[in-house]
Order: C-alpha cells, then structure tokens, then sequence
C-alpha cells in the first residue's frame, strides 16, 4: 500500500462548496496526500466540462462521482428537494464507492465532509474511518447554526424556524447582523423550503458534533468573535489557487480567458467587477436597472452574465452598441485572476462567502447585492463590521434602481478610505497564509493530523 495518506472529500453539490474544497483538496495534495473527490453525477458532468481545455489537477486528484437520486432534468436549484434526495440515496452510493476504493488496497485513510452534509459525518463514523468536517461559509454562520437552540429559547424564532420576533439579529458585539427575514433559512423559497433546510441545519448540528476536527475557509483575524463562538473550527483559509501559485478549479462552466485581455487594455483602479455568483437570478426589469446603472456610471465594467441569469434578450434596447468597448459581459469568468489584476477598482458581489474571500484577499472595495442564504450575513461583514463597503437600498417596488447604482458607485470610489480600510484588511488576511501565520499553522496541524 502507498505510504501517502488517501482522502476521500465531499463538497455540497454548489459552485461554492466545490471550489473552496477541491483548493483544500489540492494543497494537501502538494504536501503528499491523494484526493478521490466525489461530486454528484450531475456537477461532476459540469466541472469535467469545463476542465476540458486547461485541465490544472494533476494525477494525484481522482475525480469521480455517486447519482444526487434527482432525474437529470429536476431544477437543483430547488434546494429543498435537493438535499432530501441527496439524504435518501447518497449515503448507500458513498458507502459503497469507499468499500470498492479500500477492497482494491487503496484504503482510505479519512474522509473530509463538507459541514453542509452531516450525514458524511456519520456514514464515517459508522464505517469507522477518520473524519474530518470543512466548513466553506463565514464561521459566523456556523455560530448562527449552533446558536439555533438560544434563538428559540429567547422567543425569536420558533421550532420550525419561523421568525417570531422581527428586527436584526446579532449574536454579539463585531459579529454581523441580520434581519430576522434574512436569516439564512428564511429566505430560501416558500415555507416547505425554508423547513427542510432548518431542520437539516438543525440535524448537521449533531452530525458535525461527530466529526473529530473541523477546518474551515476563512481567517481568525477576520471573525475573531465568531471563533470565540465556535472555538473547535479550526481556519485554514483563505483558500485561494494563488497561494500555491496553481490555477483554480471546480468552477460548472467554462471560464471565459478573453476578459483578461481586455483588463489588460484598461486603466489601474478603473474596472467595475460584477459577478453574481452561480444562483442568483434577475427578471427583466431589475437586469435592464443593473444594465442602465452600469452604462450611466461611465466607467469601464466587465459583468459576468450566466446563461440563466436572466431571459434571453434582456439587454436594454441599444444598450451593447452605446457602452461599446468599455463593457465587457461573458458567461463566467476566471473569477480569482480577475480579482488581482490591478485594473479592478470594485467588486459589486452578490456576497457568497468564495467571492467576499477572494475580494477582500485582493483588496478590493465591494458594492453588496444579497440574493439569499448567508449573503447578508456577509453583507454585514462587509459594510457593518469591516466597513469596506456600500450597501444598495431598493426602492418601494423592491428594485435597486439605475440611480442608486451609479450614486453609491460614486460614493465609494470618491473616498479613498474604502479603498485604504479595504488593503489593510488584505495585509492582516493574507499574513494569516503566509509562513508562521495562524491558518498556516492550522494547516499544518491539519496535516499532521491526518498524517498519525
């Protein structure tokens, strides 16, 4: 048997679960161990896809995938429905790949779970192999996770995870706020929806009480009193391909080179960054408003338009040929080298935990666009706690309108302390990398740990 330690790692079947734990994947493959990544069928398809050109793993990852139980034409974007078929037939399907792994003597050694599944945890547990849970969020929504029990107690939500008491909801002093209409939960769909990802939040609680270490995607120095709240995560972010100077991987579609290009041919500090990440949807009017927004601040932008953003032909009539060269739109970008090219001035994000990782390790200003989820938790990371950024205000029809854009454009880059707050704040995270640093340490104690 090979003396390197063999990992099985799972990620949560989303853009931003696959990406942070395939990097982890990789940096432990350069310090000697090797990786069979499990992806479901339906994202494994996607993520080989758009490998195909520039494929950066080497032979040490093993790519491989087990069937999410939903026919290939179900919306998984439905999470609901999503994670109850995942509960129902991915535990049998990984067990089974993890017994044909170790029955042809490549035992695994441990199995990194990602802490949106907990059920990993206890298939683990059950197998009696090591495990290992990573955490890919903001370790303030792991102390909102395991503060669930105090919330119903304090009559601010109820056993459903119903909101009770309106008005924000903060767990303490410098950790984020949220209204209680946008915790994480609450703002998933309809109420079915919003149950069943309670209660799974409720239920990977105990399951992550199994796993025997927890790492996670983000820095002490960024959420210190998050950590105080869950002081058995251990950070080993952020987790960036730059950092062992590799490319990044695990993106669903193929990214779109040419814009690096044109960053070239632009200005420093002079490009709006514009990207929503992979779920976000707009309809009609608030694209054209986003669209309008970006032509009237007379700067130049590069926007990243999936192919289900929005409905086709949604552009405002004329709105490419006026913009002309000084707008750039493709469908996905090389989102981590767009973020250190010094041609960025801002970030406008939808604020996914990947994404407000990779602009505050650039230095870079944001302008904050919340979707769902944990988005406003991190939203209040940015604007309230870090201060570096600007929140939008929506006017009486709910749309962040053509206006409010360009006025808090302006407002943030005609104040040189956004900018100056925002690469003070990359200093103090990237030290946490670097040799002798605090997530640098964790990740070798990690090591160590899987390596006895």
């Amino acid at each position: 048997m090979c003396s390197s330690p063999h990992i099985v790692a799972i990620p949560f079947p989303a853009q931003g679960h696959v990406i942070p734990l395939l990097e982890l994947s990789q940096c432990l493959v350069k310090h000697g161990c090797r990786v069979t990544f499990v992806n479901t069928d339906y994202n494994h398809k996607r993520v080989v896809n758009a490998l195909e050109e520039n494929n950066c793993i080497g032979d040490q990852i093993h790519l491989v995938s087990v069937p999410d139980g939903m026919e290939p034409w179900e919306d998984r974007n439905e999470l609901g429905k999503l994670t109850e078929s995942m509960r129902k037939t991915m535990p049998g399907k990984l067990q089974e790949l993890i017994e044909k792994i170790n029955n042809q003597g490549n035992e695994i050694a441990c199995v990194i779970g990602d802490g949106s599944i907990g059920w990993v945890m206890e298939l683990a547990k059950e197998m009696n192999i090591r495990r290992a849970a990573f955490w890919p969020a903001a370790t303030a929504l792991l102390a909102l996770s395991f503060s669930i029990p105090k919330l119903i107690d304090d009559g601010i939500i109820n056993n459903d995870g119903t909101v009770i008491k309106k008005g924000m909801v903060q767990l303490a002093p410098n950790m984020p706020a949220t209204d209680g209409a946008n915790l994480v939960w609450a703002c998933l769909g309809d109420f079915s929806v919003q149950k069943v990802i309670f209660d799974l939040m409720v239920n990977n609680i105990e399951s992550l009480k199994m796993a025997e270490i927890m790492v996670c995607n983000s820095t002490y120095e960024l959420e210190p009193e998050a950590f105080s709240f869950v002081p058995e995560i251990l950070p080993v972010g952020p987790l960036l391909a730059s950092n062992r100077l590799g490319n990044s991987a695990g993106c669903f579609w193929r990214e779109d080179q040419t814009c690096l290009k044109w960053l070239d041919q632009q200005a420093p500090n002079s490009v709006i960054y514009v990207a929503f990440g992979s779920f976000t949807v707009f309809d009609k009017i608030q694209f054209q408003e986003l669209a309008l927004g970006l032509e009237v601040s007379n700067r130049p932008f590069l926007w990243v338009v999936r192919p289900d953003f929005t409905n086709s032909d949604a552009y405002p009539e004329g709105f490419q040929d006026r913009v002309g060269s000084r707008g750039w739109m493709v469908g996905w970008a090389p989102q981590q080298k767009v973020l250190s090219h010094p041609s960025i001035a801002c970030f406008l994000s939808h604020c996914g935990w990947n994404s407000t990782m990779e602009g505050v390790s650039n230095g870079l200003p944001f302008l904050c666009w919340p979707y769902f989820a944990d988005q406003f938790l991190n939203e209040s990371y940015i604007c309230d706690i870090w201060k570096v950024g600007l929140k939008f205000s929506r006017n009486k029809s709910g749309i962040i309108t053509r206006k409010e854009i360009k006025t808090k454009l302006d407002g943030l880059l005609g104040d040189e302390n956004f900018k100056a707050r925002s690469l003070a704040l990359k200093e103090m995270t990237m030290n946490s990398v670097r040799e002798g640093g605090h997530s640098n340490k964790t990740f070798n104690n990690f090591l160590q740990w899987i390596n006895t």
